[in-house]
């Protein structure tokens, strides 16, 4: 199981270089930027708000994830459901996501709609309206999605725990769908609130990717977005993690088939794209580790000495929080998740000790860049490196850069930062300690479930 959804940033393909990427800013602060893909007549349209979960209070948390939901739920002149049926019938498909760091709102559709998609998202942006009616059922929804997705998920539940006992302080510890009872006492008040604070244009980028002239999509940015007036943004304080002072432990106890172990480490994250050089080490560390079917964990720990039945590794180190290196497997039937921890340990101390080979580091090189450059063929896949790299506070110009910078590593950097940070230290641990099932079938999803986190 994959404990976090990672997006890693990889270069611009030959074929759409970073110097179609285009530029504009309008008078209200709103940035727009624009990649021609013209393989197709096909466009991606992306609305990104530099808010999120990490810009939530206490007693308010899932309150981005619930606004999420709330804004396909109609405006002063756009029925509840009606953005949907609009971008559909236009032969269109639309979503949304909301992370720690940003939330976002997209469609793909043949690139004569864009205006529709724009006048839309324009729209949203500053007229949305929270029915009473429509909030309480929306509420629910998002209440039945936490319970489907976490706690019906003993793993999720596991990392849900981890990451609150891993921080201190820093909101990365709250859970992007929230906590139950934040969510059970969760006012209109508040969610309007949210909106109000977050909501405007010089805290939102547009990414359109596709077959578009950029011209023409600043003009039509211009119409649709141009008279929204700027907001007076709250002023963002540091949230600094105090330093962690030793080892952490927890167990949860969940119904479940098997225990399961999950490992944090707190590692550097990526914060000057030209100068550092641990976080592109730390990311080659993950692809040695748990690249693929051939990679350390899964080769060594459950082909060859099956002591798991699934072990990986990940790194989350792209974000405007603090950064973590997990490691994380189920033990086999009569193994504990004790020893299948000793045993993680055993091939990251392999590599402190006897560091990576030159060869396992050049194909693993290899590996993440045809990824990236096969991913890149997606134009939803473009359009949300963009947007992702811009909102957090990087640039779509890093992109080229970061490949580049992870062709630069060393084996003997890959040694470094494992001996430097995957010590006890800076670890948390925590247990699956199985509990019997109640023999209940699994929750289907309700209606409504179907934004992503």
């Amino acid at each position: 199981m994959a404990v976090v959804c990672l997006l890693l940033p990889g270069g611009v393909s030959a074929a759409q270089p970073a110097a179609e990427v285009a530029v504009h800013e309008l008078g209200n602060g709103l940035r727009v930027i624009v990649k021609p893909d013209r393989r197709a007549p096909v466009v991606v349209s992306m609305v990104w708000y530099r808010v999120g979960s990490i810009d939530e209070q206490n007693g308010v948390t899932g309150v981005a994830h619930v606004l999420e939901h709330m804004m396909f739920k109609g405006t002063k002149t756009v029925a509840p459901g009606e953005f949907s049926r609009l971008i559909s019938a236009a032969g269109g498909r639309e979503n949304a996501f909301t992370s720690r760091d940003y939330t976002g709102y997209f469609q793909t559709l043949q690139k004569s709609a864009l205006p529709l998609a724009f006048r839309l998202e324009a729209d949203r942006m500053t007229n949305l309206v929270l029915s009473p009616e429509e909030f309480a059922k929306e509420l629910k929804v998002v209440m039945e999605e936490r319970r489907l997705r976490t706690d019906d998920r003993p793993q999720s539940v596991v990392y849900e725990r981890l990451m609150a006992t891993a921080l201190s302080v820093h909101p990365y510890r709250n859970p992007i769908i929230g906590w139950m009872n934040d969510l059970e006492n969760l006012s209109i008040a508040d969610t309007r609130a949210f909106y109000d604070r977050w909501y405007a244009p010089n805290n939102a980028t547009i990414v359109v990717v596709g077959d578009v002239a950029p011209t023409e999509v600043f003009a039509l940015a211009e119409k649709y977005f141009g008279a929204i007036p700027r907001k007076a943004l709250p002023p963002r304080k540091p949230q600094i993690e105090p330093p962690q002072l030793g080892l952490k432990r927890l167990t949860v106890k969940a119904p479940a088939e098997s225990p399961y172990v999950l490992m944090a480490y707190r590692v550097p994250g990526l914060k000057k794209p030209a100068e550092d050089w641990e976080p592109y080490a730390l990311d080659m560390l993950e692809s040695i580790l748990s690249g693929n079917g051939a990679a350390r964990l899964p080769r060594i720990l459950v082909k060859t000495d099956q002591v798991a039945t699934s072990a990986g590794a990940s790194y989350d180190g792209i974000g405007r929080g603090p950064a973590f290196f997990y490691l994380s497997g189920s033990p086999v039937a009569g193994r504990s998740a004790e020893q299948l921890e000793q045993s993680l340990r055993r091939e990251v101390k392999r590599v402190v000790d006897e560091g990576v080979t030159e060869e396992e580091l050049n194909r693993v090189k290899a590996q993440v860049i045809a990824a990236q450059v096969y991913q890149r063929d997606s134009m939803f896949f473009q359009a949300r490196q963009i947007g992702s790299m811009e909102t957090i506070g990087f640039s779509y110009r890093d992109l080229d850069l970061y490949i580049e910078k992870l062709k630069q590593v060393t084996a003997e950097q890959v040694q470094e930062v494992t001996r430097k940070y995957l010590i006890d230290d800076m670890l948390t641990v925590a247990y699956l300690d199985p509990q019997p099932l109640n023999g209940a079938p699994r929750r289907a999803a309700p209606a409504g479930v179907r934004h992503d986190q």
